[in-house]
């Protein structure tokens, strides 16, 4: 009982340090217009113009998220997609990484973005088990990042094992849906 006593309260005090990240000032970047002929940095009109249609589709996707018993808000855009594990795994599969290789495309778009990255796991395993596998998909899929160029000093990670899932059943249908590395964006 202590035991578990003892792990809630760092699972709460985890919970706190991230509502602490999350009361950073959101840095707004100005949207670049299109000029009619190549600038300085010899980028074309048609390529300003890529780039705010870019940032407009970011801006665009972005829903505020509110987690219970933490203070502040949260991003999320429907443009960074999840990546899902199997069975008491952390490796990444060819879709993962394909997915992986999406999300970084993006986030090597928008430099401005800072994420953070949500290890999950399903309700199967002890509470200690399932947060040090959380832990581990969500470093898997930082390490994965960092290697498409994404800088590590723009991904946090978190592990939140069993107790967020995103479908509360209590089947293997649902199960899959809870191994799964979640992305949000703290800051632009």
């Amino acid at each position: 009982m202590v035991k578990k006593s003892c792990i809630v309260i760092g699972v709460v005090f985890s919970l706190v340090l991230m509502g602490a990240c999350a009361k950073k000032a959101i840095k707004e970047e100005p949207l670049v217009t299109g000029k009619a002929e190549e600038g300085a940095s010899g980028k074309t009109a048609e390529d300003t113009q890529k780039a705010a249609t870019g940032e407009k589709a970011l801006e665009a996707s972005l829903e505020k998220r509110k987690y219970p018993g933490v203070e502040g808000e949260f991003l999320e855009s429907s443009l960074l997609k999840d990546i899902h594990f199997g069975f008491d795994r952390y490796d990444l599969t060819p879709k993962a990484r394909e997915i992986l290789s999406q999300n970084a495309e993006l986030l090597l778009k928008h430099s401005g973005a800072n994420i953070q990255i949500e290890g999950h796991c399903d309700e199967r395993g002890t509470i200690e088990y399932n947060l040090a596998l959380g832990d581990r998909r969500s470093t898997s899929a930082k390490q994965y990042l960092m290697a498409l160029g994404v800088s590590p000093k723009r991904i946090a990670t978190i592990s939140y094992g069993e107790e967020m899932p995103a479908d509360p059943g209590h089947g293997e249908e649902a199960w899959a849906k809870n191994r799964r590395a979640h992305f949000i964006i703290l800051s632009r």
